[in-house]
């Protein structure tokens, strides 16, 4: 694929109590502001969030399956989280194209995921390597 300064791509995500049980089995990650209801209702967030890694995990599918593709790993991020997440939210993350390396399959991209009611919940960016037998090229 030829990445292009200003592509994008979005994918979606509802997050469940499901999600966070397994993210959780996965990880050890029993915060209990993921699962005491209580505990979660005393703090700001006011009931139950999930895990970040949750968010970020979207992040990560976007990157290997959408764009820049299959093949591709990040090299590193600067992002912050900036609202909680949900459980019953559905989160949409977006990529766009900064920057493509004009002879090395390396991009940097501007990151932000937003909940269903419009509210940004991490902004940042990333730089992703591309292991597919050529760098991507910008077009002129």
């Amino acid at each position: 694929m030829t990445l292009l300064q200003g592509q994008t791509a979005t994918r979606s995500l509802t997050i469940t109590a499901l999600s966070v049980r397994t993210f959780a089995e996965l990880t050890g990650d029993y915060n209990p502001l993921h699962f005491d209801e209580a505990f979660a209702a005393s703090t700001k967030f006011g009931r139950l969030v999930a895990q970040g890694g949750l968010t970020t995990g979207l992040l990560h599918a976007l990157v290997a399956m959408d764009m820049p593709g299959p093949g591709t790993v990040f090299l590193s991020q600067n992002w912050k989280f900036t609202a909680p997440v949900y459980i019953g939210d559905t989160i949409s993350a977006r990529a766009e194209v900064r920057s493509v390396h004009p002879t090395k399959p390396v991009c940097q991209l501007q990151i932000e995921v937003r909940r269903g009611d419009g509210e940004v919940v991490l902004e940042g960016e990333a730089w992703c390597y591309t292991f597919r037998g050529g760098a991507p090229t910008t077009q002129r």
